[in-house]
């Protein structure tokens, strides 16, 4: 059972967009471990050709999520803001802390990142250029790596993420909900029975319900 540490006011800031599937994996997180209340939401509206200014002047990188601490350090990228914020709650852990686990849920979630960085890239190739312009190559390449890493999760990876709703739960989780939101074209589902039916049970999840992108 995770304790909730009480907090009067917000201490550290999250540049945020509830569409991004890597500050949902943080948000998601925060819900779980009852930091809520901990930190305040900066919204961050950009694009590859559009960045956000005030963002880049705390991550150079002009990448999402970027969370400001109460001394004005500044953590990115998602995997190291969720080990920060891991430390900061007096539950049970949600990525473990050594021995084999550790790496084990560590490569899950990596692998969820993937999928979240090809689906991501395909988003931008297909919304921000024009179709003559597409690289089609390349987009058939990256929906490939998604399709080829939802097959290792459906094979390998079902029982582990059954087990626990930890770092490597919340990460496949969001990199499900990011494919529903902008590729409901790949229909995932229909060669992922077993990970369509684990997604449908976490979905339901209070953490899951309160972070589901609105757009």
């Amino acid at each position: 059972m995770i304790e909730i540490v009480a907090m009067s006011a917000p201490s550290m800031t999250l540049f945020h967009n509830p569409a991004s599937p890597f500050v949902r994996k943080v948000m998601v997180l925060l819900h779980e471990t009852g930091q809520t209340n901990r930190v305040a939401l900066q919204a961050s509206q950009l694009t590859p050709v559009s960045p956000d200014l005030a963002l880049n002047e705390d991550n150079p990188l002009g990448k999402i999520p970027a969370l400001r601490l109460a001394d004005g350090n500044v953590l990115y990228d998602s995997r190291v803001i969720l080990d920060y914020l891991d430390h900061q709650h007096v539950g049970n852990p949600l990525i473990p802390r050594d021995g084999s686990a550790r790496w084990r849920r560590l490569t899950l979630a990596s692998l969820a990142d993937g999928i979240m960085d090809a689906a991501v890239m395909v988003r931008y190739e297909v919304a921000l250029r024009t179709p003559e312009k597409h690289w089609d190559e390349w987009l058939d390449s990256q929906r490939d790596k998604i399709r080829r890493a939802l097959a290792l999760l459906e094979a390998d990876a079902i029982a582990e993420l059954t087990s626990h709703f930890d770092v490597a739960a919340i990460s496949v989780a969001c990199a499900l909900g990011y494919l529903d939101l902008r590729h409901p074209d790949l229909e995932w589902r229909k060669e992922n029975p077993k990970l369509a039916e684990w997604y449908f049970e976490v979905s339901q999840r209070p953490s899951m319900i309160a972070t589901m992108p609105k757009v």
